[in-house]
């Protein structure tokens, strides 16, 4: 989690009926709670009572707040949605029932606005207590709880509150943000849980993801480096998730004696993480998501992520082996197009790490299943385009303990972490990589085999240029008469150039593995054999001649540390050389291994 010190833009004006006595911590039948009473936790932390809020002095609303705080904050409200008129004739009660429920009516009873809905309980004497957490419950004498306010959150997420997913039902709690400040309706902002995996939090505008965090990777609990100090007090934030076969919440704890803490959704859409400062007497913000526009849903767009380790400002960037859709725009910091490859993948693709990751949206759940597993299951499928997995055996789960996530058709909301326990390593399928090597076997491979190979080339002119000078006449008029049908005394086969076509798909681009200055490589198959065609470009200055010289010479060249010549062709302005196929190489990898290349490997 990043810390960043912002201040609060809004305050809230807030109307409270100050309390002619303030009651006990603890409301029982017989005894309601009408305006100008509260009920104060044991602790003194936290008061109940009514209040009106903002320019509507007219509604009348039961709330929660933090106590004895010049700002009056308010971090729960029952009845939002149904707002009490607030009347001298008439003055509205809040009353625990013999059967455990909390009623909030009009003066005469004759209105219900608001009720805990609880189904009867065979207590003779229940209680609704208010806790020192903020937390109201309604329990037994024996102390066991039938209901409580922490599972019916507002706009706030306290300490010890839970923000879970029920696995059966996919329902769980959100917080929902007031609709405008002093307007303590609901907003159009929520934040919870993902209904569709349960890993992930999300914070939505209506029905429109806002901003995702990370999927869980298995931490149980993450306290290091999240102390906040001052010159006044000090907080520790300890955040868990926790994993049942029933359900899967998250909840954060601080420690003992700090300030008041809190996660507040605003009426504007910000998730803020606040404490209150004694000293200064104002709400600190210590965090806030989205952090900036780069960190927003989606966006740098499909393929692209927002690298958050870039400083001062988090810029988007293209996955490896992707570039911008539009160049133009990307430029002019428009990223809603995001990236395209650069390269059409093939079902053999590798897949490259990239670590410090936040994985994309949109994964698919694997569960009960290695790494190798998990790689294994997407290296099948042609459509996976990315993986990631984690081993949860560290975190507080039953069941399954292990997360992995594959990834089909594009990829969107992304980003780069860096360091992070929340972070994952994102297994990215790209084109041109080996899937056993993991290394790049064609782009890479060419950028590096194309000097090479025309250095090559250009010392094995030089050399046949001296062999003529120096053979003879002879063997010069016998070069010259090397008929291009084949018929030659060559030890390698005169292939036809209908064959080499047929062999290519017509010379596909799907084929090409190599692109450079002399023309392209492509692979193909002839007599069964996988070889690497290499077609010299029209535009060569080469002749026939010397085509046919420099064939001699590295048929003459033939050697256990080279790639071996197969065969050729000459057909008009069409002169190609056929080598063999050297597949799951790079050129790095064999010059280490002190083997000479002539070709371009798949």
């Amino acid at each position: 989690m990043d810390w960043s010190s912002l201040t609060c833009s809004a305050i809230v004006l807030i109307i409270l009926f100050l309390p002619f006595g303030a009651s006990d911590d603890r409301l029982v039948p017989g005894k309601p709670l009408t305006p100008g009473t509260t009920i104060v936790s044991d602790g003194g932390d936290f008061a109940l009572g009514l209040f009106s809020s903002g320019s509507m002095q007219s509604n009348l609303y039961l709330g929660i707040w933090y106590n004895g705080i010049p700002e009056l904050t308010m971090v729960w409200v029952a009845n939002r949605e149904t707002p009490l008129t607030n009347s001298t004739s008439s003055a509205p009660t809040l009353s625990l029932t013999s059967t455990s429920n909390l009623v909030l009516s009009d003066g005469d009873g004759s209105r219900v606005v608001w009720t805990t809905d609880v189904a009867s309980s065979s207590s003779s004497s229940p209680e609704a207590v208010l806790l020192n957490t903020g937390n109201l419950v309604i329990q037994s004498p024996n102390g066991s709880r039938v209901w409580q306010s922490f599972d019916h959150p507002t706009d706030t997420f306290l300490p010890g509150m839970k923000m879970r997913i029920r696995y059966r039902t996919r329902a769980g709690e959100r917080l929902v943000s007031w609709k405008e400040a002093g307007d303590p309706s609901p907003g159009s902002f929520s934040y919870g849980c993902d209904p569709a995996t349960s890993i992930q939090m999300f914070l939505w505008d209506g029905s429109r993801p806002v901003y995702r965090s990370t999927p869980w990777t298995g931490f149980q609990v993450k306290s290091e480096g999240e102390h906040l100090i001052t010159n006044t007090s000090a907080i520790v934030i300890s955040l868990a998730f926790v994993n049942t076969d029933e359900e899967s919440y998250t909840m954060f704890s601080v420690s003992e004696g700090a300030w008041h803490t809190r996660f507040v959704l605003t009426y504007s859409g910000k998730l803020q993480f606040q404490s209150w400062n004694s000293s200064s007497s104002a709400w600190v913000v210590f965090g806030q998501w989205p952090r900036h526009k780069c960190n927003h849903y989606g966006y740098c767009g499909l393929n692209g992520y927002c690298d958050e380790t870039v400083s001062p400002i988090p810029t988007c960037k293209c996955l490896d082996g992707f570039k911008p859709t539009s160049t133009e725009e990307w430029d002019n910091n428009k990223f809603w197009k995001g990236c395209q490859r650069r390269e059409a993948l093939q079902c053999g693709d590798g897949f490259v790490p990239l670590s410090g990751m936040k994985p994309p949206d949109k994964f698919m759940l694997v569960g009960n299943t290695s790494l190798k597993e998990c790689a294994a299951a997407c290296s099948r499928n042609c459509s996976c385009m990315a993986y990631a997995y984690a081993n949860l055996s560290s975190s507080i789960a039953s069941g399954d303990m292990t997360r992995c996530l594959v990834w089909v058709g594009e990829l969107v909301d992304i980003g780069r972490l860096g360091s992070s326990t929340a972070s994952d390593t994102l297994y990215l399928r790209l084109a041109g990589l080996g899937a056993a090597s993991g290394k790049r076997t064609r782009s890479n491979a060419v950028k590096v085999v194309l000097p090479v190979l025309g250095s090559i080339v250009l010392i094995l002119v030089c050399i046949s240029i001296a062999w003529l000078k120096f053979e003879g006449k002879d063997n010069q008029e016998k070069h010259k008469k090397l008929p291009s049908d084949g018929s030659s005394g060559l030890e390698f086969p005169f292939v036809r150039f209908e064959e080499i076509a047929l062999a290519t798909h017509e010379f596909s681009e799907t084929c090409m593995i190599g692109l450079g200055g002399f023309g392209k490589v492509y692979k193909g198959t002839l007599g069964g054999q996988e070889v690497a065609i290499k077609r010299l470009s029209m535009d060569s200055q080469q002749g026939v001649n010397e085509f046919k010289n420099e064939v001699i010479l590295i048929s003459k060249l033939q050697h256990k540390n080279l790639v071996r010549l197969l065969g050729c062709c000459e057909k008009g302005d069409e002169k190609l050389l056929i080598y063999e196929y050297l597949p799951n190489k790079s050129l790095d990898a064999t010059l280490f291994e002190n083997i000479c290349l002539i070709g371009v490997h798949g």
